[in-house]
């Protein structure tokens, strides 16, 4: 028998004159550039560094575009977006120490939503690696221990005929299932110093399937068919799967209840009669989980924000479809099935027997109309207005991005994203300045649409750098900022915590003017406009800022 591995692609007479007469004047970052291109990537983002300067002088002998940004945290979040829009590894070109180091917040949010990045960052020369005793510029002891906690894999190229197959590995591990960042670094030398080695052609680097043990979902299929009350959790793993489309037909085939979690927004239709929304931190959605009899759980670990902070106690049989096999059965004992989300969901539907049950619009509808009437008894009319608005303003499939602010909050389980893989925010890792520079990158990773970007002024602070960047490339992206006067969800927490909060108030600028000194255009809104003017900013093409002066709360948790 033969197998695709067991062939040889022989070169042909034009590949092999190529080969042996490369044009002259190219060096090692040359040769990243061709692997990258070769690989398929068309864009990349960054910022250069004494140490990289190698591969972006190779850039403007290339076909890809650059997109930079003015700070590295920044560029990783608008890979991350990209990754995420595009389903392709984002490549992200980084400097040594200081530069590379700045973008570890963004990999950390790439790595917890599994977006794939192919991080690449330059090092000292390649006589002084290891030792830490050469005093460098930028120079660190054990830079890959740095990064090492945080992707994926690591991989490193320490001579030129080194950096194809490094990349290329680096590019695979990032697109198997579950995606996420990896790390690729190169000596400056190295991506300085003239090569003779040929012009690197396409490549093939394409993941092996994550296929689910048949035994596996044969009894998951039996115990699903068979069950009197199951339910479905599905979360991001389903998104990044491009697996919604076989997660309505599998819950339709069984009429069983569909929750998204926070990170799986978009998986399933907010207004399908099976559909019980996104409301994780209600304890009717709770208790209505707990008391399913079989319960599979699609692309979650089932962590902190999608158990009701660890109060989820499934009392039924649990089967757990998880592509990351650090997070399979972590948190719940269950039916692991180790399987990108897609390929176990399709092995589910076509060994479950049909199952009717009429009870299951209505017993969703009840957990529903349980949550409204505890939303109606607190005086959240302003927030749920808010909501109402960023909705009636943002077209159906235009993608949103959401900072760790209130109104995000809000949104993990208020907001109908209306479609898969629209809906985004940073409740992987939790950190700031997320919404702005990732909206930059879904905007180049698909300029046909308006995208948004939500913060509250906190997280606006981390960010305003990118008016910049969004000026100077034309992007698409109205900023949302809600201006509450600092950090207003631990300004909420700690009040309620220890009666008064510390740092957590803060002086900022006057939001409008500044876009303005951008030449962005910018308009301060009202709750009562908000609608309209975020309608208008997202209509004009080009980057704008609308500004809403608001003090937000949270609905009381239930999760206690």
């Amino acid at each position: 028998m033969t197998h695709d591995h067991d062939l040889v692609l022989r070169p042909t007479p034009a590949q092999t004159e190529a080969a042996l007469n490369p044009p002259p004047g190219r060096t090692g970052g040359d040769l990243v550039v061709e692997t990258l291109a070769g690989l398929g990537a068309t864009t990349v983002f960054g910022l250069p560094g004494q140490h990289s300067l190698g591969v972006f002088d190779a850039l403007r002998r290339s076909s890809l575009r650059y997109v930079g940004l003015r700070a590295e945290n920044n560029a990783g979040f608008a890979a991350d977006a990209y990754g995420r829009i595009t389903g392709e590894a984002a490549p992200l070109l980084l400097s040594t120490g200081p530069g590379a180091l700045m973008a570890l917040p963004a990999l950390q949010e790439a790595a917890a939503a599994s977006a794939p990045v192919l991080a690449l960052g330059s090092q000292i020369p390649a006589a002084g690696l290891g030792g830490g005793r050469h005093g460098h510029l930028h120079e660190l002891r054990d830079q890959q221990a740095s990064f090492r906690d945080v992707v994926k894999s690591v991989h490193t190229a320490r001579t030129a005929s080194q950096i194809p197959s490094a990349i290329a590995a680096a590019w695979e591990s990032a697109l198997t299932a579950p995606h996420g960042p990896v790390w690729v670094e190169i000596p400056q030398d190295v991506l300085t110093a003239e090569t003779v080695l040929p012009v690197v052609t396409a490549m093939d680097a394409t993941p092996e399937d994550l296929a689910p043990r048949p035994e596996l979902t044969a009894l998951a299929a039996h115990l699903l068919s068979t069950a009197e009350r199951p339910a479905i959790i599905a979360g991001g793993g389903v998104i990044r799967s491009d697996a919604s489309g076989k997660l309505r037909a599998l819950a339709e085939k069984l009429d069983a209840p569909v929750v998204t979690t926070f990170g799986g927004k978009g998986a399933f239709p907010w207004k399908h009669p099976l559909s019980l929304q996104s409301w994780l931190e209600d304890r009717h959605t709770t208790d209505f989980l707990e008391d399913a009899d079989v319960l599979l759980v699609v692309g979650s670990g089932l962590g902190e924000l999608s158990s009701n902070y660890h109060t989820f106690a499934p009392r039924g049989r649990v089967i757990q479809i998880e592509a990351d096999a650090g997070k399979l059965e972590a948190n719940h004992p269950a039916l692991g099935i180790h399987a990108d989300a897609r390929l176990a969901l399709q092995a589910l539907l076509e060994t479950a027997r049909d199952r009717t049950d009429a009870t299951a619009p209505d017993r969703v509808r009840t957990v529903l109309d349980k949550v409204a009437d505890r939303l109606a008894a607190q005086d959240l009319d302003l927030e749920r207005q808010v909501v109402a608005a960023v909705r009636a303003a943002l077209p159906p499939r235009a993608p949103s991005f959401w900072d760790m602010t209130i109104l995000a909050y809000w949104a993990w389980s208020a907001f109908d994203a209306r479609h898969p893989n629209t809906m985004h925010s940073a409740q992987g890792a939790g950190g700031l300045g997320y919404a702005f520079p990732a909206a930059l990158g879904a905007a180049v990773a698909d300029p046909t649409t308006p995208v948004l970007a939500v913060s509250g002024d906190g997280g606006a602070m981390y960010s305003l750098a990118e008016l910049a960047t969004a000026k100077q490339y034309g992007l698409d992206v109205t900023w949302l900022i809600v201006d509450d006067g600092g950090y207003g969800i631990l300004r909420a927490y700690m009040t309620d915590a220890y009666g008064e909060a510390t740092g957590t108030d803060l002086a900022r600028p006057d939001f409008v003017a500044l876009a303005e000194s951008f030449g962005v255009p910018a308009a301060l809104t009202t709750p009562e406009t908000l609608t309209a003017d975020l309608s208008k900013a997202l209509a004009t093409p080009g980057p704008s800022v609308v500004v809403l002066p608001a003090l937000l709360k949270m609905f009381e948790p239930t999760h206690l």
